[in-house]
Parts: C-alpha cells; structure tokens; sequence
C-alpha cells in the first residue's frame, strides 16, 4: 500500500540528469512508495512559455524514469487550465490517494527563500511536507534558520536532505542541442533521441551518418563561434544543391568541413603545411589567414578520410575561388558568405537573394565585394586565384548580356 509520495515539479523542459539524482536520493532518504514528476503546464513565476509543449515534456519525462519503478510521470497540471499551482495540484491528488497518503514536496534549498509566498503557502504546509534538497556544505546555517522560520510561523514540516549538486540545467542543455554541441550525459539517451526526432529546442536531425562523426570531431578543434557558423554553412550548402539539383550530401560534408584547419595556431598550420605537402605562395605566406582552405582540403583527405574530389575542392577554394569553378564550389563559396549566422555586412542581402536563383550571378557579385572589401577597405594583397576568378566571371557576365 503506498504511504508516502514525492511531488518532484517542474518544467522539465527538458528533464535532466539532475531531476533524476535529486528524486532519487529523496526518495531514498526518506523511504518514499512513489515520487511523482509532474510538469508544469505554466509556472506562475514565469513569464516566458515553456521551450517545449506540454506533452513533450511529459513524454520526455516519461521516458527518462521508464526505468525505475518507484518513479512515475503524471499529467495533472496538463489537465488544468492557466497557471499551475502547487496547492491546486496537492489538492487534486488529496482526493486521487488514499486518506492518510503522505505527500513530500521536493524543491531545491535555495527555494526556501520564496516558499513563503506561493500561493496559499499557509494552506499548502498543512496539507504536506517538504524536502529541501541542498549540495552539501550549502549555506547550512542559512538554511536551517529559515527552516525554523518556516516551521515557527506557519507550522511547515521541512526535512533537508544532502544531494550531490550535478552542474546541469534545462536552460545550459536548450542551449547546447540549439548550437549543435553534446548533451550525452546531460539527460537520458531516450530523451536524447525523442529531442532529435521532435527537433525540439532547435535541434536538426543529422541529414547524412557521415556527419555525426565529423561533428563530433570538429566541436572538439573549432570555436563555438566558428562551429556555429559551420553548422551554418554545411546547412545553407545542402539547401543550395537542393535547389540547384547537384549533389546535397557533397554540399553539406564540403560545408561541414571547409573551416576544419581554420582555428589551428600558427606553428601547427605551417607543421601540417609541410607535412601533407600544402605549397604556400607568396600571398599565403604574408596573410596566414588565407592558408586554411588550402589546409583544409588536405585535413579533409589525410585526416577525415575524404576522397572525393569535387568535396576537396570545394574546401581548397571556398575562400580566394578560383576561374571556371565547379557548381559545388560556387556552391560552398557562397554559402560561407551568407549562411543565417552570419554577421551583417554591407552587401549580404544582395548575394543571398541572387544565391537562391542565379548561381553566377551570385559568385561575381560576391567576388566583386570580397575585392572591394580587401583590396579598398583592407589594403590587403589579392590572391591570384581570386583576380582570376573575378575577371572570368565579370567577363561571363558581361557575354550573358549581349
């Protein structure tokens, strides 16, 4: 006969790692029959919506404790309408269990502070007890006085239970699935993979297998920064060959990894140069900054296993071009210029609306602002392959309008 239930609340949006330890380390601490996860359909000290629906965060919470038998998912608050209260839903289960059915609401120490002023705190006190969950060593003193306070004026039961405090939280993993980095560990692999196939929190199902390794790889060599925009990248060139009917796995494996040399320091760039037989001009030599894409297309082969040489040239040319390039090749190029993370400069507009119907009118235009920028702006040296590349398709162009 269940005697003792614990109310573990939240958004779960999504449910983690931590939600499990905590409920797991209470339910053990105080003998509980059953602890219950109950999402909140909408927290009243929040302004914002939940990231997720309420269903799935319920399913996610669901399959996160599939495994444990003491751990039981409910859709009480789901049921109700506007915001969810704690005395509401303490209420309700009141007349679910049976009379005498104690009930252990589980919050984090740190709620303490504020418990007083939930609504109808008094009323709630009385109709159950707490578990105030604290890492140990958490402001011990503090927490007893105010569980004192909480006990003297308004009759509250409050056990304080010690937790290993796991460095996790919903908002820290949103974030991560959002930005294409590791949440493994982070939360159940079940819900893992119930994120990928909802796309939730903005995550994009891996178009092609080949990608997960890379991925994994390259969120270990480049910047957040410079991952972000890769994951850009490799999308807006899949996009690109969709619509242009070339090759979308060449276009998104090309994009994935055409900065893959692009963060090493000077000393590495120049060891792999000579290594894997890269020859540096003199334009190389005094912009260092131009040598990655030419590194990169051998990383690519010697490295990541890429064979194909339609992918290796793309890579070795996303960034100077080079005359008569491959639809792949304007392909990446462009992509690298305008991809959604992209920060705005003068004249992107202009090439990602002529990048969506007109490829060469695009790669002129780009490479018509890239020499403006470097060779007006920046005094910097051109590379050859990139004069080259502007005079041929200026001078295409201009054969296209007679």
């Amino acid at each position: 006969m269940i005697k003792k239930i614990g109310i573990m609340g939240g958004s779960f949006d999504p449910v983690h790692t931590g939600h499990l330890l905590i409920a797991e380390r209470v339910s053990e601490s105080l003998g509980l029959d059953k602890v219950l996860f109950i999402p909140a359909a909408r927290q009243p000290f929040k302004d914002e919506g939940a990231f997720a629906e309420f269903n799935d965060r319920l399913a996610m919470v669901c399959l996160a404790i599939s495994d444990n038998e003491f751990f039981e998912g409910s859709d009480i608050e789901g049921q109700r309408e506007g915001k969810s209260y704690s005395i509401d839903t303490v209420k309700e289960l009141l007349k679910i269990y049976p009379e005498g059915t104690e009930f252990y609401f589980i919050v984090g120490a740190d709620s303490l502070a504020e418990l007083d002023k939930w609504k109808k705190a008094d009323k709630l006190f009385k109709l159950c007890s707490f578990a105030a969950v604290g890492r140990p060593g958490f402001k011990e003193k503090k927490v007893a006085e105010r569980i004192k306070f909480l006990e003297d004026n308004f009759g509250a039961d409050i056990k304080y239970i010690e937790s290993p405090r796991l460095n996790i939280s919903s908002t820290d993993i949103r974030e991560k699935i959002k930005s294409g980095s590791s949440v493994k560990y982070m939360t159940p692999d079940c819900v893992v993979k119930y994120i990928e196939e909802k796309g939730l929190y903005g995550c994009k199902k891996e178009p092609f297998p080949e990608g997960k390794a890379i991925k994994r790889r390259l969120r270990t060599e480049l910047k957040e920064s410079r991952y972000i925009h890769t994951l850009g990248v490799a999308e807006t060139s899949a996009e690109l060959a969709k619509i242009f009917g070339e090759d979308e796995k060449k276009a998104y494996i090309a994009g994935l990894l055409h900065d893959c040399a692009k963060n090493f320091d000077r000393e590495k760039t120049f060891a792999l140069c000579e290594k894997y037989g890269v020859e540096l001009d003199e334009v190389l030599k005094s912009q260092p900054d131009l040598i990655h894409p030419f590194l990169g297309s051998a990383v690519a082969k010697y490295e990541y296993g890429i064979e194909d040489s339609d992918i290796l040239n793309a890579i070795k040319y996303h960034t100077t071009g080079r005359a008569d390039m491959s639809s792949l090749e304007i392909i990446v190029y462009l992509a690298d210029m305008i991809e959604p993370n992209r920060t705005p400069y003068e004249g992107l507009d202009k090439i990602r609306k002529l990048a969506y119907y007109d490829l060469k009118s695009a790669i002129a235009e780009a490479l018509n602002q890239t020499i403006y920028f470097n060779r007006g702006k920046k005094d910097r040296a051109i590379h050859p392959l990139s004069l080259e590349a502007y005079e041929f398709y200026k001078k295409t162009k201009q054969e296209e309008q007679i």
